[in-house]
Order: C-alpha cells, then sequence, then structure tokens
C-alpha cells in the first residue's frame, strides 16, 4: 500500500513539474535595458556576479548568473531585486525557456528520375528543381541568365551549421554565423548518437550547396554565402532568439528559419518582447534601410488540425511565411492551412511521393528532407537569386515580388477563390508555388513600392456574448483610411474570453467580398486563456481597398457561452498604386484606376449575403447576429496610436516618443497601460511606459506572478504571504489544499508543543508532592541554606522518576 502511495506521488509530482516547464522555466540568464556602452553593462554585470554575454541590440544586454539554477519553477527574486536596483539598470527580465521545435518530419522514400544537367551526385533525383513543364520551381532559366546567387548572404538560424562538410564550406560565411548557445563564435552542430542536430546543416544545403563538384545536391543559390546560427540546442529564450534575429544585420540579407512554437493544435504562442524588437530593427535598419529579409516556416501541425494563424511568428507581417505542396501539387497531410501563408515551395509529402535532396551530418547526403523546415530553405534560396538581380529590393517589394509572381497552377486544392484584384489566393498555398526565374525578371524592373502606412479602426462592440452552437457577425464600416489606400497586411486584433478555446472559428470578408479564415476550429486546444489582443493577419486582400464595410464572424462551436470583449482592424499599405509597376504586371488587372465608390458599390450586397436572423433565441442554440455600421467613423486611427505620439517614425507606425503623461508601449502611445501591462515611471528620465505583465496575469501592479491584480477566466486570484498570484482554476485545489495542509501542519506543530509542555509540567508537580508525602524518604531531599525542604531541584524529580 506504501508503495503505491509512493508511485502515485511520484507521478502526480512528474505531472505537476511538466505542466509548469510547458510554459517555461526560468533560466539562469537575463535580459538588461542598460544605457552607457558595453563597458558600463559589463560594469554592472561584474557588480552583481553575472557574465556578460554579449549586446542583444541598443542598450540590451544579455547576461549569465553562473549561481543560478539553469532551469527553475520560480524566478530568483533575490539576484533580480539586486540587479534593478542598480541606478545604471533601467530594465531587466529574467529569461524563461521557450518551447521551439524544428518543423521536419522522419519519413523515408523511394529515389527519382530527372534530366541530368550538372554532375552533382544527386542532381538527378531533385525534381523540384529539374522536372520542366511547369512541375518544378523554374530557377534552371535563372541561373542560365547568370543568377546565381552571387552577392548575397542567407544564414540559417537553427541547430548549428557543418561548416567544413565538402558541399558547404566553399560558400560558408563566417560572419553570417554564431553559436548563441555556447556563446562562440563557431556555429558547429553537437553530435550525438541520433544526429538530433542535423536540421540546420540540411537547411543550408538547401540554399547554397556548391554546384558541380560531384558532391551530393547543388543549392538553389549556389553562388551566395551562407552561414548559420546556432541557437536551438539549449534553452531558447526571448533573448536567444533576439540575439539570432538581429545578428549582423548590415551583412546579412535573408534569415532563413524553419522552427516555431509547438505544432500541437493547442499552442498560442509568437515572438517576446525583445524578439519583435529585433523584427522591428532588423526592417527598419537592416540592409542600410532596406530592411532585413525574414523566410519562415508555416509549421507541420496539420495532423493536429493547428493553424498557424496562432503562431506569432508565421502571422507577422515582417515574415514571408512559405507553406508546402507535395511532388503531385497536394496539400501535404503536416500543412497547416491559413490566412497568413504568402506562397509555397515544393516538399516531402505521404509515403511514396518524393522528399527532398540536401547536405546532412558526417559529411553525409540525405535524400529525406521533410516538411515546412524544407520549404523555408528553398524560399530563401529564391529570394536571393531575385536580390542579386537587385540589390535595392526592400522586405515589402520582396513580398509584392513573391505574391505577383507565384503560381498557382498544377496546385490543388478546394479553397481557392480569386480575390478582389482578380488574384488567385488559398488558405493552404497561398498565391502559389514560388516561381524563381519570374521573380528574378520581375525584380530587374522593379521599382521601389511606395511608403508603407498604417491606420487602425477600433470597432465599437465589447462585451458580447457568444452564445454555444451559434454564431456572432458583426459589421464596421471604415469611410476613411488615412494613408492607406491599396492593401499590402490586414489584421484584426481580437480580445475573447473562451471557455474553450479550440471550439471557436473566425472568418473575415472585405469589402470586395475576400472571406479570410482568421482561425479554424481546432479540437486539441482546450485552453480557457481566450485571446488577447491577438493580431490574427491575412494576405489574402493584398491589392484591395479597405474601404467599405468589413465582416467579422466568430463561430462558437462549443457548449458554452464565449464572450468579444473588443477588436479591431490594422491596415498596412500604399496611399498611392504601384503605378509605375503596373506594367510588369500583364496577367493582373491595373488598381490605378479602381476608385473607392465603385469598390463599395460592388460589393455591398455581397457583404450582406446570407445574413441570418437577428431574432433568434441564444438560449436554445439558434444563431444570434448583431449588424452594426458606423459611417461617422472618419479617422481610423485611434487615439493611442497616433494622438498621443510626438514623433511617429515614418511609414513604420512606430511611436518614437510619446506626449507629457502618456505611456509607450510596443511602439505605441497609450493615456493609460492597457490590459496586460502596468505603468513604469523611469526615475533616470522621468519617461512613462508599460512593461509586460507576468503571462498568468490579466492585469497586475508589478511584473512578477505574485504582483497579479485580477486573472484570466481559466484562473483564480489567490493571496498568500503579501503576493497575488493567478492559479488555473483546476489547480486551485492543489494550491490551496497545500496551503490548507500547510496552516494545518504549524497549527497541529503547536499544539504537539503545547501537550509536550503541559506532560512536563504535570510530571514535576507529581515529583514535588510526592516527595512531600508521609512515605517519602527525606533523607534523599537536598534542603536549601534555609531549611526549605519545599524547594526541591527538578534534576532530583527526574532522576528519582528514572
Amino acid at each position: 500500500m506504501m508503495c503505491t502511495r509512493r508511485i502515485f506521488g511520484l507521478a502526480c509530482l512528474a505531472l505537476l513539474v511538466t505542466l509548469r516547464d510547458r510554459v517555461g522555466a526560468y533560466t539562469n540568464q537575463w535580459a538588461a535595458h542598460i544605457e552607457g556602452g558595453p563597458e558600463v553593462a559589463r560594469k554592472v554585470a561584474e557588480d552583481h556576479g553575472f557574465q556578460y554575454l554579449a549586446e542583444i541590440f541598443d542598450d540590451w544586454y544579455h547576461l549569465e548568473h553562473r549561481s543560478v539554477m539553469k532551469r527553475s519553477i520560480d524566478p530568483h527574486m533575490e539576484v533580480h531585486s539586486r540587479l534593478m536596483r542598480d541606478s545604471r539598470v533601467r530594465r531587466a527580465e529574467q529569461q524563461r525557456a521557450k518551447s521551439r521545435s524544428k518543423r521536419d518530419l522522419i519519413i523515408k522514400r523511394g529515389p527519382s528520375n530527372s534530366q541530368v544537367i550538372l554532375n552533382d551526385e544527386r542532381w538527378p533525383q531533385m525534381w523540384y528543381l529539374n522536372r520542366g513543364n511547369g512541375l518544378d520551381m523554374n530557377v534552371q532559366n535563372a541561373w542560365a541568365e547568370g543568377i546565381t546567387g552571387s552577392g548575397v548572404v542567407v544564414t540559417i538560424l537553427d541547430d548549428g551549421l557543418e561548416k567544413d562538410h565538402p558541399d558547404l564550406y566553399k560558400n560558408y560565411d563566417p560572419q553570417a554565423s554564431y553559436d548563441v548557445n555556447s556563446h562562440d563564435e563557431d556555429p558547429m552542430p553537437r553530435y550525438d548518437l541520433v544526429d538530433s542536430n542535423r536540421h540546420g546543416t540540411r537547411c543550408a544545403g538547401e540554399v547554397a550547396a556548391t554546384a558541380n563538384n560531384t558532391v551530393c545536391a547543388v543549392g538553389v543559390a549556389f553562388g551566395a554565402g551562407v552561414g548559420g546560427v546556432r541557437m536551438l540546442d539549449g534553452d531558447v529564450t526571448d533573448a536567444v532568439e533576439a540575439r539570432s534575429l538581429s545578428l549582423n544585420p548590415q551583412h546579412i540579407d535573408i534569415y532563413s528559419a524553419s522552427w516555431g512554437p509547438d505544432d500541437d493544435g493547442k499552442t498560442v504562442d509568437g515572438p517576446g518582447e525583445l524578439a519583435t524588437r529585433a523584427f522591428i530593427e532588423g526592417i527598419t535598419k537592416g540592409r542600410n534601410g532596406k530592411g532585413s529579409i525574414f523566410v519562415w516556416a508555416s509549421g507541420n501541425g496539420g495532423r493536429d488540425h493547428d493553424n498557424c494563424n496562432c503562431d506569432g511568428y508565421t502571422n507577422s507581417i515582417w515574415t514571408l511565411s512559405i507553406s508546402s505542396a507535395t511532388e503531385n501539387g497536394l496539400v501535404p497531410w503536416y500543412s497547416e492551412a491559413c490566412s497568413s501563408t504568402l506562397a509555397t515551395t515544393y516538399s516531402s509529402g505521404s509515403t511514396g511521393e518524393k522528399q527532398v535532396i540536401t547536405t546532412d551530418l558526417h559529411h553525409q547526403c540525405t535524400s529525406s528532407h521533410t516538411g515546412t523546415s524544407a520549404s523555408a530553405p528553398l524560399a530563401a534560396g529564391i529570394c536571393a537569386l531575385a536580390l542579386e538581380a537587385n540589390r535595392e529590393l526592400t522586405w515589402r517589394d520582396m513580398q509584392h515580388i513573391v505574391v505577383r509572381t507565384a503560381k498557382p497552377a498544377n496546385l490543388k486544392a478546394p479553397d481557392w477563390v480569386t480575390n478582389g484584384v482578380g488574384r488567385n489566393v488559398s488558405h493552404s498555398f497561398g498565391y502559389g508555388l514560388m516561381d524563381a526565374t519570374a521573380m528574378v525578371r520581375l525584380a530587374r524592373r522593379w521599382r521601389r513600392v511606395p511608403e508603407q502606412h498604417k491606420c487602425e479602426v477600433s470597432a465599437p462592440h465589447s462585451g458580447r456574448p457568444i452564445p454555444p452552437k451559434s454564431q456572432l457577425v458583426l459589421d464596421l464600416h471604415v469611410k476613411e483610411c488615412s494613408g492607406v489606400n491599396f492593401l499590402e497586411h490586414v489584421q484584426a486584433k481580437v480580445s475573447l474570453m473562451a471557455s474553450r478555446r479550440g471550439d471557436l472559428q473566425i472568418q473575415l470578408t472585405s469589402p470586395q467580398g475576400t472571406k479570410s479564415t482568421l482561425l479554424a476550429k481546432r479540437p486539441h486546444d482546450v485552453s480557457k486563456a481566450g485571446f488577447n489582443q491577438w493580431p490574427f493577419m491575412s494576405v489574402h486582400t493584398w491589392g484591395e481597398r479597405p474601404h467599405g464595410t468589413w465582416k467579422l464572424e466568430i463561430h462558437n462551436e462549443g457548449r458554452y457561452f464565449d464572450t468579444l470583449e473588443e477588436w479591431k482592424l490594422v491596415f498596412y499599405g500604399t496611399e498611392t498604386s504601384l503605378e509605375s509597376n503596373e506594367d510588369l504586371d500583364k496577367d493582373k488587372p491595373s488598381l490605378t484606376n479602381v476608385q473607392p465608390e465603385e469598390i463599395q458599390g460592388n460589393t455591398a450586397t455581397d457583404a450582406r449575403q446570407n445574413v441570418v436572423d437577428t431574432e433568434g433565441d441564444p438560449w436554445t442554440g439558434s444563431q444570434q447576429v448583431e449588424r452594426v455600421s458606423h459611417p461617422e467613423v472618419q479617422k481610423p486611427t485611434t487615439e493611442n496610436q497616433t494622438n498621443g505620439c510626438t514623433n511617429l517614425e515614418g511609414g513604420n507606425g512606430r511611436c518614437l516618443e510619446c506626449k507629457p503623461n502618456w505611456y509607450q508601449y510596443e511602439d505605441e502611445c497609450w493615456e493609460k497601460c492597457p490590459i496586460g501591462s502596468y505603468a513604469i515611471i523611469e526615475e533616470s528620465s522621468g519617461r512613462k511606459v508599460c512593461g509586460s505583465c507576468h503571462y498568468s496575469c490579466l492585469t497586475c501592479s508589478g511584473a512578477t506572478d505574485g504582483e497579479c491584480t485580477t486573472c484570466h477566466s481559466d484562473s483564480k486570484l489567490l493571496t498568500n504571504f503579501g503576493e497575488s498570484q493567478c492559479v488555473l482554476q483546476n489547480l486551485a485545489w492543489r494550491f490551496e489544499s497545500t496551503m490548507w495542509f500547510y496552516w494545518l501542519t504549524i497549527f497541529f506543530s503547536i499544539n504537539l508543543m503545547i501537550v509536550v509542555i503541559a506532560t512536563i509540567y504535570v510530571a514535576v508537580k507529581w515529583c514535588i508532592k510526592k516527595r512531600h508525602s508521609s512515605t517519602y524518604d527525606y533523607s534523599k531531599v537536598a534542603y536549601s541554606s534555609n531549611g526549605d525542604a519545599r524547594k526541591v531541584r527538578l534534576n532530583d524529580c527526574i532522576s528519582d522518576s528514572e
């Protein structure tokens, strides 16, 4: 019985540790905002027992404390408080480990045959580059025009790079390489029995394996320089990601990433504060202001019905999100369909379908690279070819070129539609298969796109119930969108409370009738956390006008009421059309002469088709529909984003300085700190900023998990020892039971001490009384100096009792 209890206890402990570890253990690394330069940061590190690792970017530094445990469930408050008390430190954050998955699969395949052009050993089997007849990515014609990626630098953010591989060493670029895990300049992978760190070397070979050297394969951009950042073979924290994304941005042109949050169909995660800033620094300052190009694998969660709009890296406007197609042009079983995917390259499919050929560890070659992990490097290589053709392309130019040249032909998906400007687009394939030669030829003639503008339109709807087995439909009329007349990216920032997040589906329909599925049902997602200002993104309305009525539909397929707290639309685009590039895009309709009135007139009926009855009873499971039109909305930019800003960085919507008494948060200005943050007044400058709450808090008074003031709907606020923590309701009973047991133990111990003292007291009193009885032998009594026999020593009683 005792053995059974012990096993059960250990199992429960393991379960609790696993639950806590999933959200990220605290590491022994800190990110600190220190003014004064690296020398000041080194001195701060030395004064507080830290090791200085590196500068992340301006005034942010990566530090490590060797006396702190590498992984801990709880933060080290003593070290953190000591660091924060230093007047030279403006902000600091103990880093937490994040779960980041490589997006390859392990499936075997058979060989293939193809025409031979190069003498590389596996070239005949590289079907995705040499099939011809419109069934490959059309790289050979680009090579024939002398474009091989020469002068372009691509780095692979992954688990290392075998830099001495015979098919890679000629193109290896040490300036594009670093080991963030071991803090040195050598990106060589760590070898183990199962070759778990082969991923980065495989991705690098797809980009820049040397051509015509009789070894292995050939890279798409075999003339480009390639580097590797070893950052996945250890604790992946916000600081680790930020350092990787911001490595040498004036030298590196393209960053390729084939990883992301867990593709398990239940995770909602994205870049932290530092990684987000690294993206912004990259697109605004990288490549001498033209912007770093970030290529991202869209994810392999298809089997678990995951959705890449729940991945904050692939649904970012700053990344070029790439999906996969099989050898036969089908949607792979692992593919995630979402509205943020821009385009597709070939990769593996089901059993019997061919996979990708590339370099492997131990100077070997593999014919079994798989998943969207294989798709992203192919896209990075194609982008390198376009960049050689035109070194002046910006990060936005590259996205425009991809949209205009991607080929829907030969890709089979049930959801292909034609958007409002005549382009075919799919949630599985984006705008289609990337075409290297078409991109190179368009890049040569390309003229830079107009400046990017951003406008926000906040919806007036708040606190709207979403009944079970029902849907909520909300209309938002956009009459004017300052600076944005032609769309690029559209975000719907949604905050809602959910009893079971995976039961929700969200769709957004543009004024021109283009419907984007922002979120599909995710059966494995049982979280009650909902979404807090989550930026669902769509590229399906690229080139359309924002003016008119937008429709947001939220379907609740669950058994419980959910609540839409608030939502808004964020539009990114240009004030003028790409007139100078219209003649370069012969197959697409011109946008120059399209007027907002024509768009609204043509789509007003479409946007109102299939309207369901608003009279239904929400308590019986019928549909609840609400339509609100607000023609009075004249200024789409919200007060937070524009009115409080005194220094707005042109074209990027990024506020550099806010008005007095306004708070700066995530590059915007707020009259008061939004949900999920708390107010900070910096002592050195008096500037007001908002800091992020601990992930478990809805609102808070500070950054730790003991400073929560309110909680998410799935948590309960519990106060102990002066700290208020949010504990998941399904774990609250354990927490409360633990505290009850703690206090009961103290109560029991106090009572036990009282009983023991009382027992000793009674025993002594009995002894003294016995000594004064008539039967007692007074010869043993030790009299005091005044002869009082009642003054008996306790020791005598004790010895007698023995």
